[in-house]
């Protein structure tokens, strides 16, 4: 389960075994959502913030936080799911400690 950025408190990662669409899970203490990201001739067209199952999601100013980081980083989580699921490359964790 690589952890690829923290935002804020916010950790942004996948679980080892995924699935598509492609997308990242966010978790700040109990609280835990998804992003999910749709791909059309290589451009990002759509973000859906998901719930996780069995998951109080994420709200309020962290919900906020989440949205702000997928809107300046979603290409970066993109090309770190397929580095990591698709060429079986290590990942880099990036810590952000200044609000976006």
């Amino acid at each position: 389960m690589p952890s690829i950025f923290e935002y804020l408190g916010i950790i942004f990662y996948f679980f080892s075994n995924e699935h598509e669409p492609i997308h990242v899970h966010a978790r700040n203490g109990e609280f835990e959502s998804k992003a999910e990201f749709y791909i059309k001739n290589g451009k990002i067209t759509e973000i859906k913030i998901k719930e996780v199952i069995g998951k109080l999601p994420l709200k309020g100013v962290k919900l906020k936080d989440f949205k702000k980081f997928l809107s300046i980083y979603a290409d970066k989580i993109v090309a770190k799911w397929v580095d990591y699921f698709i060429y079986h490359k290590k990942v880099s964790f990036e810590k952000i400690e200044v609000r976006l």
